[in-house]
């Protein structure tokens, strides 16, 4: 299946890949299934997008001029780390027109140039680009080990939507959230839960962004409270057939739902997918038509153990989508500090 094909199929709820399969040290945890707040800044400033300037000469774009290219992320100007759009702009308005040293990371290459900012018809200096530097949603917590607090969400990485570069984390929070509204998922358009989290109750910190999902230590422990941990399933343990997915739709009750695994993928799949499921459930089809957008992360339950975590819905059958092993999920765990 061609990258664009699987594009189109399939919506990010982005596209893992596959390391090396080494056996994961934590082999119960809790499975939680509720959603919450994200919110990320990033380690440096991500170039989303060229753009022009309207100058007083005309148009202008000096990041295009000096090579920067969409998917860059600036991790320092003029000397000095910057981690925000505030903060790159400060360093331009300290050069006042002169030439500035970019240090740009691109893929796992670093490189340098120079550049000199134009002024808008305001008199702000700009390199024409749209920059991102922070990001805030709503996803689901996959599991936590109820020892260390160490969590796993969403099943794959938080990239930018405009560019697919895995957004470099500086530092981030997870937020206690409750599911207000659901637009339900019909063919050709994916549905949401819409959030609320704007009680800003702090539960956790988030210390990876990584393909496999996002990590870090929760702090309030209080979603685990009742839950009984469960045996984590290898790969070759994961079986076609019955299963169920833990999934919080609705204010901040979080049940399980029927589900069929009906195809399993092998362990070098190029799009990292572990395994296709279908949703059964009746009352989940009447309320959501199946898998929507911030699902990612709800813990797939087979025969007692936990295998997995959704990652993906079907663009055009909203029933059916892709999720992560749990293997490869606890192997990043295993390193959050």
């Amino acid at each position: 299946m061609g990258h664009s094909k699987i594009k189109r199929l399939a919506v990010f709820l982005a596209l893992v890949f596959l390391f090396p399969v080494q056996a994961a040290a934590v082999r119960e945890v809790v499975p939680i299934g509720h959603t919450a707040g994200i919110r990320m800044k990033s380690e440096g400033v991500l170039v989303v997008r060229l753009d022009t300037v309207q100058t007083a000469d005309g148009e202008r774009c000096p990041a295009r001029d000096a090579g920067v290219r969409e998917g860059d992320i600036i991790v320092s100007a003029g000397g000095t780390e910057v981690s925000s759009n505030a903060e790159l702009q400060s360093a331009l308005k300290a050069a006042q027109g002169g030439a500035v040293e970019l240090s740009i990371k691109r893929g796992d290459e670093t490189h340098s140039v120079q550049i000199t900012a134009c002024t808008d018809q305001t008199g702000v200096y700009r390199l024409g680009i749209l920059a991102r530097d922070s990001m805030a949603g709503i996803g689901t917590l996959t599991f936590a080990d109820p020892q260390t607090g160490v969590f796993g969400s969403l099943g794959h990485g938080i990239c930018d939507a405009e560019t697919g570069v895995l957004l470099p984390l500086s530092e981030g929070d997870l937020i206690y959230s409750t599911v207000e509204t659901v637009t339900r998922g019909k063919s050709g358009a994916p549905g949401a839960l819409q959030g609320d989290f704007s009680d800003a109750r702090p539960i956790g910190t988030v210390t990876k962004n990584t393909v496999h999902g996002i990590f870090g230590t929760l702090s309030d422990l209080s979603l685990l409270s009742g839950q009984g941990a469960l045996p984590v399933a290898a790969r070759d343990e994961i079986q076609t057939g019955d299963a169920e997915i833990i999934a919080n739709i609705d204010g901040d009750k979080v049940q399980r739902y029927s589900v069929q695994i009906v195809r399993l993928y092998p362990e070098n799949d190029e799009y990292g997918r572990g395994m296709m499921l279908r949703v059964t459930d009746k009352t989940l089809l009447a309320q959501t038509g199946g898998i929507l957008q911030g699902m990612s992360g709800s813990p797939v339950v087979q025969n007692g153990r936990l295998i997995g975590a959704v990652t993906h819905v079907l663009v055009d059958d909203p029933a059916s989508g892709y999720a992560i092993c749990i293997d490869d999920m606890l192997r990043e765990a295993e390193s959050v500090a």
